[in-house]
């Protein structure tokens, strides 16, 4: 799982909780049987434990496919098949706007992918019958690869951090270093032609190694693995009816929170008006950001996060704005000058900011420092059992001792997937030559067109060491389904800022430095993750391939024109009073300045404060890993915590809300929240990102709603109406 600027994965619980229960039940009434114990590495592949003991009678997904025959590469990758990812490209990449624009918190979509290209390539294929090419598991994997890669430069394209980061808006609010040199506006074509230049080198970077990652070291890539089971359990009979219910009630929620946000639009006339600042706390805890907004969007990214995300950023917001802030406003005058706003970063803001940021990067460096000692553990494990049996088996199962004739061959589900994985090979030629032709693009055109600030030493710097940490990243990933694209991105704008120096646009080269690792490492452990996906659903690694590519283009496309809408659209983006703040933009310019400048322009005692939070979040990740699982399971999570220290606690409350509302689904009825909750929630998040895209084209053409309801306490109200009074 990550959290807070991460994707947030978590372990699949409640994302995947439908495809689990489909393969239970299709393992239960699929006939043929395999031999026992050949399922205890298909449950370790989901996530879990075994059901019973290791030598338990269970049934092969894969003999239910086996009389089907799986198409070549070139009939999985159909012209329906991209017309669907790329409608649903768009749908995704607003919903993800959204999120990075607001809180920065991103659920993981991939489950909602894959069910939403079931059902549209499903009623495609009903519409038009074609019997030579029917719709197949294959296909549905090409378009939930497609959708999921297009979406993720939404993330990975740093419309809420690095990127607008450069801009003017994010640059004012700074501490310093707002000057022309360090300061680059978005505009349209440039960022289209940057992310084109910086997306596709990751897909080439780890090709080479997906039979490693895959097959030999047989890591899980939990989300993959969770999807692989949806699309598995959708194309079986049964599932395939579980999947149409799912799909209506996914529909059914998408109408409600469409309507919904069209309702709540009408009173949203000026600022601070509509239901989004309904005070239900009271006007004392409004005035701290406590507040419920209505909003379907985060009550739905509630329901698939686990539990303890939502409970960590509700302790984050009581922490910071119940407690800190308050205590901090006291000291007026003393450890900062009174008079100045609280938007200002020399005062009340720069607390906020800057102990957000400590907690961020000591939460940050302790997760790299565990996945980085977990990668090079395991690789050093692999690499013994390859010194005393020559060859890394394919099963998983080591504990057989070092005779290669007692190990455990593999099951039938893993000789077929292994077989059809290993065909249709990328050419090594190919993997090597495009990340050297596309690297060589980049550092030729990136300085010169795009970057005057940043030199090609600085971009072919980063092309050098983007593999290693490419690799790092995917293989923890694997381990641990946490992407730490954001944090290597850190390190490079610490890294590159302070080499640039601050005479030398320091700023501007860390944050741009940090677009091009964290575009790297990002879609290279996305790619790994979807030859996860494919390799067991029988997909051709070619099709996988050519999909993400594919996704990329379109995400490079449709990523900056939905980030452009929404700059257009609403006013203020990127200000704290905005309805989307974009507060991971403040937060990486204030890094960049970090590693620029030092800490000269922190306000009194802010460093002492920072460095109290940075060792806390240390200290409590290592209890969390310390303590046994049942305890660990109720510490919270830094990085979740640090998010709301800076925006407040107010999306905190829907978050809680929809944890609270499938924990009492579950309570009173497992099955079905099991079945239903992410649809559910998906509706919820999919419905009110498509009210985004008619709001920002209301907003375009300057049609404003017509009323303001807004919240007054009673002695302002008596003013008011006295006001009134004297007017009449």
């Amino acid at each position: 799982m990550a959290s807070a600027d991460e994707q947030v994965k978590g372990d699949d619980a409640a994302g995947a909780a439908a495809s689990v229960a489909d393969v239970r039940e299709l393992r239960q009434r699929s006939k043929p049987q395999k031999k026992p114990g050949t399922d205890a590495e298909e449950d370790n592949e989901a996530g879990r434990s075994p059901p019973g003991a290791c030598c338990e009678v269970t049934d092969s997904i894969e003999r239910v496919f086996e009389s089907e025959p799986v198409p070549p590469w070139r009939e999985q990758v159909t012209v329906r098949a991209l017309v669907t990812s790329l409608f649903l490209a768009v749908l995704f990449s607003v919903i993800v706007m959204k999120l990075s624009l607001t809180t920065g918190i991103i659920p993981s979509l991939n489950v909602s992918a894959g069910l939403l290209g079931f059902f549209l390539l499903r009623v495609w294929t009903a519409a038009v019958k074609d019997p030579k090419r029917p719709f197949t598991r294959q296909e549905n994997t090409v378009v939930q690869t497609c959708v999921v890669a297009a979406y993720g430069i939404a993330f990975s394209g740093g419309f809420g951090s690095y990127l607008f980061g450069m801009s003017e808006t994010i640059a004012s609010q700074a501490a310093e270093e707002n000057n022309a040199d360090n300061v680059k506006e978005p505009r349209l074509a440039w960022m289209i032609g940057f992310l084109f230049l910086v997306s596709f080198v990751g897909l080439f970077a780890l090709v080479p190694l997906r039979k490693v990652m895959i097959i030999d070291y047989r890591l899980t890539y939990p989300s993959g693995t969770a999807t692989a089971h949806l699309i598995n359990g959708f194309h079986t009979p049964d599932g395939s009816e579980r999947a149409k219910s799912q799909v209506r009630a996914l529909a059914k929620c998408s109408v409600a929170s469409f309507l919904w946000g069209f309702f709540q639009w009408f009173y949203t006339a000026g600022d601070d008006c509509g239901f989004g600042h309904f005070p239900a706390l009271g006007l004392v805890a409004y005035q701290n950001r406590f507040y419920f907004d209505f909003s379907t969007t985060y009550i739905g990214a509630g329901m698939i996060c686990p539990h303890i995300v939502n409970v960590s950023v509700l302790l984050g917001g009581i922490l910071s704005w119940g407690v800190l802030w308050p205590l901090i406003a006291k000291k007026r005058g003393s450890w900062f000058d009174a008079e100045l706003p609280d938007t200002s970063l020399e005062g009340m803001q720069g607390y906020r900011v800057f102990i957000a940021i400590a907690i961020i990067l000591g939460d940050g460096l302790y997760k790299f420092a565990m996945v980085l000692f977990r990668t090079v553990a395991s690789i050093a494990a692999s690499i013994e059992k390859k010194k005393f049996f020559g060859a890394l088996p394919v099963n998983s199962d080591d504990s057989k001792g070092p005779n290669p004739a007692t190990a455990t061959p593999p099951s039938f589900d893993d000789a077929r997937r292994t077989d059809f994985f290993t065909k249709d090979q990328i050419p090594m030629r190919v993997a090597i030559g495009g990340y050297v032709v596309i690297a060589a693009v980049s550092v030729a055109t990136v300085p010169r067109l795009i970057f005057p600030q940043v030199e090609w030493y600085h971009v072919l710097a980063v092309y050098l060491m983007a593999p290693v940490l490419a690799f790092c990243n995917a293989y923890g990933m694997g381990l641990t389904d946490w992407s730490l694209a954001s944090t290597y991105g850190k390190l490079a704008i610490f890294t590159f800022g302070a080499w640039a120096g601050k005479s030398h646009s320091g700023v501007l080269v860390g944050l741009a430095t940090c677009g091009i690792m964290m575009n790297i490492v990002s879609t290279a452990a996305d790619l790994m993750q979807d030859f996860k996906t494919g390799y067991m659903t029988l997909a051709s690694p070619r099709s996988m391939f050519i999909s993400q590519v594919v996704g990329t283009a379109i995400g490079c496309v449709v990523g900056p024109s939905v980030f452009w809408l929404f700059y257009r659209a609403f006013a203020g983006v990127g200000t704290h009073k905005s309805a989307y703040p974009a507060p991971y933009a403040l937060i990486y310019r204030n890094m960049a300045i970090l590693g620029v400048d030092g800490f000269s322009k922190l306000p009194g005692n802010c460093l002492t404060l920072c460095c109290v939070f940075f060792v806390g979040a240390i200290a409590v990740n290592m209890a969390k890993d310390m303590v046994p699982e049942k305890v660990a399971k109720f510490i919270p999570l830094p990085m979740a915590m640090a998010i709301p220290f800076y925006i407040g606690p107010y999306f905190t409350i829907d978050m809680f809300l929809g944890s609270v509302i499938l924990f009492a689904w579950e309570w009173v009825d497992k099955d079905q929240a099991n079945a239903f909750a992410y649809a559910v929630a998906s509706g919820l998040i999919c419905g009110d990102g498509v009210w985004s895209l008619p709001q920002a084209f209301l907003s375009l053409f300057n049609v404003k709603p017509p009323i303001c309801m807004k919240f007054l306490s009673r002695n302002l109200n008596d003013k008011v109406d006295g006001f009134i009074g004297t007017l009449s």
